[in-house]
């Protein structure tokens, strides 16, 4: 392939060769205010952290049209208490939220069930109301989440649907 004309030629003794700079910083040490320094903060009302947490609206749009809320229940409210649950469980492997972890959330509240049992749609009635409305319900949402227990977090959404619906009560720790 021809060289184009622009290109420079560099006889044997022009090569150029690297050279280092003149000031080499030093190392990066965390000196900034908001930084957080060791593990993160945890307790009451802190929630769960983890990576790209905004991601779950995404999937939560996604699995909209699959959700079926039955009379008196506002889908927005199962949304967001399922979402609250999915971040807890993505936050357990450290990592951003999947449909995964949204699917099981949903599952073990029966929100993909076309017919719950009476019992878990009278106990999700009374503990998912209001909580989309995230500034006045935010302890709600939260009090959601910390229900579930971490042996329901680590199952496959597959094993939580196996489960579904004779288990609810151990699944969601209600």
């Amino acid at each position: 392939m021809a060289a184009p004309r622009y290109a420079p030629e560099f006889t044997a003794g022009q090569t150029p060769a690297y050279e280092s700079p003149q000031y080499v910083p030093g190392s990066w040490k965390p000196g900034r205010k908001g930084e957080i320094e060791g593990r993160q903060p945890a307790g009451r009302r802190l929630g769960y952290q983890g990576p790209d947490q905004g991601f779950v609206l995404k999937i939560a749009a996604a699995l909209r049209p699959e959700i079926k809320v039955q009379s008196g229940e506002n889908i927005d409210d199962a949304i967001r208490g399922s979402i609250n649950i999915a971040l807890r469980r993505a936050s357990l492997y450290g990592r951003a939220p999947v449909v995964h972890d949204l699917r099981l959330a949903l599952t073990i509240w029966g929100w993909l069930d076309a017919s719950p049992p009476a019992e878990l749609v009278a106990a999700r009635k009374a503990l998912f109301a209001g909580v989309s409305h995230v500034t006045a319900h935010y302890g709600e949402g939260r009090h959601i989440a910390d229900l579930v227990p971490e042996a329901t977090l680590r199952m496959t959404p597959e094993a939580a649907r196996n489960a579904m619906p004779a288990s609810w009560r151990a699944l969601t720790g209600s």
